[in-house]
């Protein structure tokens, strides 16, 4: 029979079991992913970038920098016709959409270093979409003004209007079934020197036109039928 020092002598001399623990399975539900949904629907193609764009702005908390971006690129665009000339130009190399993606960029100034907008303008160049860069901007601003619960309100005069009527223009309007309530109205000035006079004033989907060209073409309509 084994004395307890030499039981005490095996006991220490065997391999200690180790316990080993079973993993602990997690039940707590996995976050949702974002779901964006914009403020009013674009259509189009150019509707459909600028979607996404919206889409991906708010999933980055970009949309400030990248809506001031697209305001300024669409400004570019307008006012150039020659940029949006070449922007539309079917046959651009890679190295010739590499260019014109970094000019834009520098163009944007600080929003340059806004990694939603220089991955929406690489998808542009590589999908071969830039053409559509104006369009974009332009529906990306209507979501961003809906966004805000701002109206447009676009002024077409033959001249440049003063600041007093402008904002004569603007209190009436906003007082107007126009304008919904707790809409914020954002005015433009557009000058057009074919319209001769008045003003043609359009407000979302609606057009007023007090245009003295719409006058004369309406008497001369007149005239036509009476004759």
């Amino acid at each position: 029979m084994l004395s307890r020092q030499a039981l005490r002598s095996i006991r220490a001399a065997a391999p200690q079991r180790t316990l080993v623990r079973a993993p602990v399975r997690s039940y707590a539900a996995a976050a949702p992913p974002q779901v964006v949904t914009p403020p009013v629907a674009v259509y189009g193609l150019d509707g459909t970038y600028a979607t996404a764009l919206y889409t991906a702005a708010v999933k980055s908390s970009s949309l400030d920098p990248t809506a001031k971006a697209l305001n300024t690129l669409g400004g570019i665009c307008a006012k150039d016709a020659k940029l949006a000339s070449i922007l539309s130009t079917p046959t651009l190399s890679d190295k010739d959409k590499s260019a014109i993606v970094a000019e834009l960029q520098k163009n944007v100034g600080a929003a340059n270093a806004n990694e939603t907008v220089k991955n929406f303008l690489a998808t542009l160049a590589e999908n071969n979409r830039l053409g559509i860069l104006q369009g974009v901007c332009e529906k990306f601003g209507e979501i961003i003004r809906a966004s805000r619960g701002e109206v447009e309100m676009i002024v077409i005069s033959a001249q440049q209007l003063d600041n007093k009527t402008l904002s004569r223009l603007e209190n009436a309007v906003s007082k107007s079934q126009y304008v919904g309530q707790g809409k914020k109205l954002k005015v433009t000035n557009t000058v057009n020197p074919d319209i001769i006079g008045g003003l043609v004033v359009e407000i979302g989907d609606r057009t007023i036109d007090l245009s003295v060209s719409s006058k004369i073409a309406k008497m001369n309509k007149l005239l036509t039928d009476t004759l």
